[in-house]
């Protein structure tokens, strides 16, 4: 069964182009697949993170951190469709500050940081197919980004979706694209390296690179982080944050017993039996943020001993053909996280930093904080908090994609005031509207308005 089912979604990738070592690295994940591996990391087997250096606590030369910086490049995972909120095209082409897209304050943070440090610091984007064309026609807009002799992107690979009860690649006539999956973030390191990019920045006389999510505006370029990475003589490195009960699910740090060395643990590797101790924000104490530092030396020289395939952990995803429809066929996607890439180097370094460098954007309630006067756009593009972000949960009947957010809250509403905002039933807001304290929106039963100027608190519309 295995070698008939690796077999035919090799020959799918072949015929569908992808890189000969994305089809390598498919095909290890495969023979884990096959023989029962899971990916899981059991509580027994690890133990808490702890003892992890605090950014505001570095002690990093001015010079140090100016050198570092001028030989980093900034690279950001922009594959993302928010197909959870309903989108088709990039995530980062979304308005998120005025008329200002992700990727727009991506650039203001990357040109002001070369203003203020001047350093070259290239952006490049790690694209999928569906994401590459909208988002360069975008970065069109600021013809100063590029560097001569680097690309601005490159493009992720791609994998079929296999079969859940005989692991052959599954057939989805009515939508073939349906039939293929992105392998996971981490993928960063094979489509580096296949696409030869990783090989043009260290020609270009590039040694870093700091590493982050498109939606997360937080990951500003930081030449103190640079310096700190380079004086640590780290091969890989990664930020962490501390836990608060919204990261009791998320992926989260862990030492291996076993060796000593420190693994990322997500959602999907533990155990049932685990969850109570996984989600045990006291015991496990530090978050992925997924902004990673990398030496390119130490991870050219780790492919090429391994021809461009990372011993990363597997993750096995179970899903249905069609993500919108349960009933369809049932399908395992292998994923990789690109943070699990800590435990594959000796010597990788963990740096705790605050929440103010994790802003991501998953659903419409951390959009609309990340919109409102909670945070204000410094003149470096870089977004600030005024206050402690409020905990905000919109009815996902009427708010979860985009079109309908858009559409009931044209004007957002100030939050600066809010502890907390829930809403439920069919609101629109109306211009000027405040938020007090641990509001509530109970829902009327039918479409209604919060009217223009009102303010909303814990009784409802005063």
């Amino acid at each position: 069964m295995s070698a008939h089912g690796l077999a035919q979604a090799q020959r799918k990738m072949t015929e569908g182009e992808v890189h000969p070592t994305a089809i390598d690295v498919f095909s290890r994940f495969y023979g884990l697949l096959e023989s029962g591996e899971t990916g899981v990391i059991a509580e027994r087997d690890v133990a808490p993170l702890t003892d992890v250096p605090h950014l505001t606590d570095l002690d990093v030369p001015d010079d140090v951190a100016r050198d570092a910086l001028a030989v980093t490049a900034v690279i950001k995972l922009n594959g993302g469709l928010g197909t959870s909120m309903g989108m088709d095209r990039a995530k980062s082409l979304l308005r998120v500050r005025d008329d200002r897209t992700f990727l727009d304050v991506i650039a203001g943070q990357v040109l002001a940081a070369r203003a203020t440090t001047g350093a070259r610091l290239p952006l490049v984007l790690m694209n999928s197919f569906r994401t590459r064309d909208d988002s360069l026609a975008a970065l069109a807009a600021y013809p100063d980004l590029a560097v001569d002799g680097l690309p601005l992107d490159f493009v992720q690979n791609r994998e079929p979706k296999l079969r859940a009860d005989d692991l052959t690649p599954v057939e989805w006539p009515a939508d073939p694209d349906l039939e293929w999956c992105p392998p996971g973030h981490g993928d960063l390191y094979t489509a580096l390296f296949a696409s030869g990019v990783l090989q043009a920045l260290l020609d270009a006389g590039f040694r870093y690179a700091t590493v982050s999510n498109s939606d997360n505006l937080g990951a500003a370029p930081d030449a103190r982080i640079a310096g700190w990475f380079a004086q640590s003589g780290a091969p890989f490195a990664a930020e962490v944050a501390r836990r608060t009960p919204a990261d009791r699910k998320g992926g989260h740090l862990v030492v291996r017993t076993a060796d000593g060395r420190i693994v990322l643990r997500e959602s999907a590797q533990t155990l049932p039996e685990d969850a109570d101790a996984a989600g045990d924000i006291e015991r496990h104490a530090y978050f992925n943020t997924n902004n990673l530092w990398l030496d390119l030396r130490a991870l050219a020289d780790e492919l090429a001993r391994t021809g461009g395939v990372l011993d990363l952990p597997l993750i096995r995803n179970e899903k249905t053909v069609d993500p919108s429809d349960k009933t369809s066929t049932k399908v395992v996607q292998i994923e990789s996280a690109m943070g699990a890439a800590i435990e594959v180097f000796d010597g990788a370094a963990v740096l705790e930093v605050d929440r103010s460098r994790f802003l991501p954007v998953k659903t419409t309630n951390d959009l609309l904080v990340l919109r409102s006067d909670v945070y204000r756009l410094e003149d470096d593009s870089r977004l600030v908090a005024q206050v402690a972000a409020p905990f905000v949960d919109l009815d996902d009947d009427h708010y979860k994609t985009i079109a309908a957010f858009d559409a009931r809250v044209p004007s957002t509403p100030s939050l600066v005031d809010a502890s907390s905002l829930r809403v439920r039933g069919d609101w629109t807001f109306g211009t000027g509207v405040v938020v007090t304290g641990d509001a509530v929106l109970a829902d009327p039963g039918a479409p209604s308005r919060v009217p223009d100027g009102a303010k909303v608190g814990p009784d409802g519309i005063a």
